[in-house]
């Protein structure tokens, strides 16, 4: 690929196709040629995701009409596994997406177990968490059904797939209406999992249940240390790392969770100058002095005024230390206010600032932004 490719030029395109379709003439279900040519005609106008859809809508043409022959056709023609002694990281082809959407538009109405079964096959060369999801939708009992016996598949693709797939907010996926009640005992079937690819999607999938639940996370990790089954130093990660959102926005029973407690200060206070002009860099300024010794995690909290009146709190990292007993911390950082944000407008008015420790605020004061 030239430098500057897109990413959907990078994974999709004439020698990806060709593979694929290589795949099917070595194993006799089609000529490879005339498959790429009917592809690649239209697909350098589509973005990446079109582009999925597109070629499995080729494959619909060239492949066996009745399903559980498509079926059989494609197990032909896939390539090995992916490698089962690896740890993380090991996504597979992406052009194999394109099979799990053929899956979807053609399995699921009348061929729900086949397809699921054929998913399963699939994610071990490409995850399926984005054509799982349409099945979850079609029929949701049935789908767990499936899900909880891949949580105890030999293959970690697929036990990955478990948790990746059920996910309450997966990133790009097709919404699914499923509850902590509905996925937290899978994930009590995968925290203890000894590859990091199956923890990282299990912690993002406390992540994801945290935006809506903070406390079903709490209590399951604290339930996890006490169950003692996952290496305690890959449990500390997986803490952090599915408590990342609670921490960044300053959520005490998070913070609590990670050792940061609450804390008495004897002294704090917080400054920046009293006029900010937008699209300046200004210096924050805060001093504090814990009343005992233990880890500090100090963040400034800025509450953006929009036109409304209303207020949106914005939590900003400072510092992370170990404070000291009635030894006084000072701190500043410079702060960019950004009038060009488009994911985040700011607005000209009365705004203030507050001093955060360990979620808990501890100092404010207030200035003008113009």
């Amino acid at each position: 690929m030239a430098k500057g490719d897109s990413l959907a030029d990078q994974l999709f395109n004439r020698d990806s196709v060709g593979r694929l379709a290589g795949h099917f003439e070595d194993a006799g279900v089609f000529v490879a040629a005339p498959f790429v040519a009917d592809v690649m005609a239209d697909l350098h106008a589509l973005d990446l995701k079109a582009r999925i859809t597109h070629i499995a809508t080729h494959l619909e043409t060239h492949l066996p009409r009745d399903f559980n022959a498509a079926d059989a056709a494609i197990r032909a023609s896939l390539p090995a596994p992916l490698d089962p002694n690896l740890k993380d990281n090991d996504f597979g082809g992406f052009i194999y997406a394109s099979l799990g959407v053929f899956v979807e538009k053609q399995g699921l109405e009348d061929h729900f177990e086949t397809s699921m079964a054929l998913l399963m096959t699939l994610t071990q060369r490409f995850s399926m968490e984005f054509s799982l999801r349409a099945f979850l939708n079609a029929d949701q009992q049935a789908s767990l059904a499936h899900i909880h016996r891949w949580a105890g598949h030999d293959n970690y693709h697929v036990r990955r797939l478990a948790s990746e797939g059920t996910r309450p907010r997966l990133p790009w996926g097709h919404k699914v209406g499923l509850t902590p009640d509905d996925t937290l005992p899978i994930l009590d079937r995968l925290y203890f999992d000894p590859t990091r690819f199956v923890t990282r999607s299990v912690a993002n999938h406390l992540n994801d249940i945290a935006k809506f639940d903070p406390d079903a996370v709490i209590d399951r990790l604290e339930f996890w240390a006490k169950d003692a089954k996952q290496d305690p130093c890959e449990l500390a990660w997986m803490t952090r790392h599915a408590l990342r959102s609670l921490v960044k926005s300053g959520h005490a029973g998070a913070l609590r969770t990670l050792g940061y407690h609450d804390v008495t200060v004897s002294q704090a206070d917080i400054s920046v100058a009293p006029t900010v002009l937008l699209n300046s860099k200004v210096k924050i300024n805060a001093t504090l002095t814990p009343t005992t010794d233990g880890p500090l995690m100090i963040d400034y909290v800025i509450d953006f005024v929009k036109p409304s009146g209303k207020v949106s709190a914005k939590v900003f990292k400072m510092k992370m230390l170990n404070g000291k007993s009635h030894q006084k911390i000072s701190l500043s950082k410079s702060h960019h206010f950004d009038g060009t944000a488009t994911t985040f407008r700011l607005h000209n008015g009365d705004h203030k600032i507050h001093l955060q420790v360990n979620g808990r605020i501890v100092a404010s004061c207030g200035f003008v932004l113009g």
